[in-house]
């Protein structure tokens, strides 16, 4: 049975200070939450001092971008090497990425490959934008999306992945899929990796949901069958408010 993991991205926010107590104050909250994995992702700049506030919890780690080269004049960039003697996650692919700093679906393709050589367990973001939505071609815009950045990946590789659907329209905006929405985007992303994998991998790879996730909707969105967790912004930000939609996702008895 695949474990649900809860990821949250604190995308431009907190200072080191600030990262340092809401750590803390998330590894008491979450602490007696059982059968989910939790994820905290900060900026750059407070990775090292969040690993060293999360100490021995069963809390992982990650980064939220980063560069496909080991090294190279890459003036404010972060290497896959940087990053993996501080973290085990790196975000990839989130649409604000897209949307406003060039990201497309082969550059992510790249730091996808460039993760995994790293020993990095990549969250790989896809998702449509309303216009496509609303012109009925989720699928084709999230299939496309998925095939790319998969493309000369191994079946192996794929254990190390997690797949975040995150619907553009949704992040940020309050809006929210329903959870019959976002069931048969992740469901149908399942069947893309039976394809490309085989059943084996398509049943243990993780879909995560992304995109207004709070307390109020996590435990409707995460009770659907192909849903196994979620990426949280903003939502991530408030201590209690995470807890809950960790407590939501947890399963005692996986």
């Amino acid at each position: 049975m695949r474990i649900p993991i809860v990821a949250g991205n604190w995308k431009m926010y907190k200072t080191i200070a600030e990262a340092v107590e809401l750590t803390r104050g998330v590894r008491r909250a979450v602490a007696d939450i059982k059968g989910v994995e939790v994820v905290l992702c900060p900026p750059f700049t407070a990775l090292a001092a969040v690993r060293e506030a999360i100490g021995p919890a069963k809390i992982g780690l990650g980064a939220q971008n980063m560069h496909f080269e080991e090294q190279g004049a890459f003036t404010g960039e972060i290497s896959p090497l940087m990053l993996a003697e501080l973290c085990q996650y790196v975000i990839l692919g989130h649409s604000e990425r897209r949307q406003y700093f060039g990201e497309t679906d082969e550059t992510v393709n790249k730091r996808l490959k460039a993760a995994l050589a790293a020993k990095l367990k990549p969250i790989l973001c896809v998702g449509e934008m309303l216009a496509e939505r609303e012109a009925g071609v989720t699928r084709k815009v999230v299939q496309r999306q998925v095939e790319a950045a998969l493309a000369g990946l191994t079946a192996e590789d794929m254990a190390s992945l997690t797949i975040a659907y995150e619907p553009v329209w949704a992040i940020g905006t309050g809006r929210t899929a329903t959870p019959e929405q976002a069931q048969e985007v992740q469901a149908f992303i399942r069947g893309l990796l039976g394809r490309a994998f085989g059943a084996g991998v398509a049943e243990t790879t993780r879909i995560q949901y992304g995109g207004s996730v709070n307390a109020g909707n996590a435990r409707a969105l995460l009770s659907q069958p192909d849903i196994d967790g979620a990426l949280v912004g903003g939502a991530s930000l408030k201590t209690d408010e995470f807890a809950r939609i960790v407590l939501a996702a947890g399963r005692p008895g996986v």
